[in-house]
């Protein structure tokens, strides 16, 4: 019995253990990418090497600002993707956007809508990855509110804190649900 063991640990710890096994299903990969991306991976430098095992590019841009979102939703119903060959497909994800959050300005721009974008996913390398479309982050309401806290907590220049606190009361203010 211990040996039967033995033999299959190396079988599931294999290849099929690694982000993007081609014999799993493609939005295994882009729903892991989506879930870390709105909890606030690419928020700074270091949590965005979280990402990495899920992408193709090797580089991002520096985004200005950030899409503050409710929810997320993979469409799931395969007659809705676009199947562009056996190794590469093109499946859509909804986003229920509440607006934007400006860095610069420190500034938020309420823009309620459901935002439809559809995510390449191919076979790079023999793993599934998201090649594109390349967005900027996607954060929950919630996220967002604590990152901006904390941006509050931490800053020591008064005129600076007193923009943050009043972005704070904007993202307060475009709460879900209203």
């Amino acid at each position: 019995m211990v040996i039967g063991l033995c033999l299959l640990v190396p079988a599931v710890s294999g290849a099929q253990g690694l982000p993007g096994d081609v014999r799993r299903d493609p939005t295994e990969i882009l729903k892991k990418y989506l879930s870390l991306d709105s909890k606030g991976a690419r928020l700074d430098a270091t949590s965005y090497e979280t990402l990495r095992p899920y992408i193709s590019w090797t580089d991002e841009p520096i985004w200005g600002h950030v899409i503050v979102i409710t929810d997320y939703e993979v469409i799931d119903d395969v007659k809705q993707w676009q199947v562009v060959g056996l190794m590469e497909v093109v499946i859509p994800v909804e986003f229920k956007v509440l607006g934007a959050m400006y860095y610069e300005s420190a500034g938020f721009v309420p823009d309620p809508q459901v935002e439809r974008v559809g995510f390449r996913v191919k076979v790079v390398k023999g793993l599934w990855r998201i090649v594109e479309p390349m967005l900027p982050p996607h954060v929950t309401h919630g996220r967002i509110v604590n990152y901006v806290r904390q941006a509050l907590l931490d800053e020591r220049d008064q005129a600076r804190a007193a923009k943050l606190a009043e972005l704070r009361d904007e993202l307060k203010r475009a709460k879900p649900g209203k």
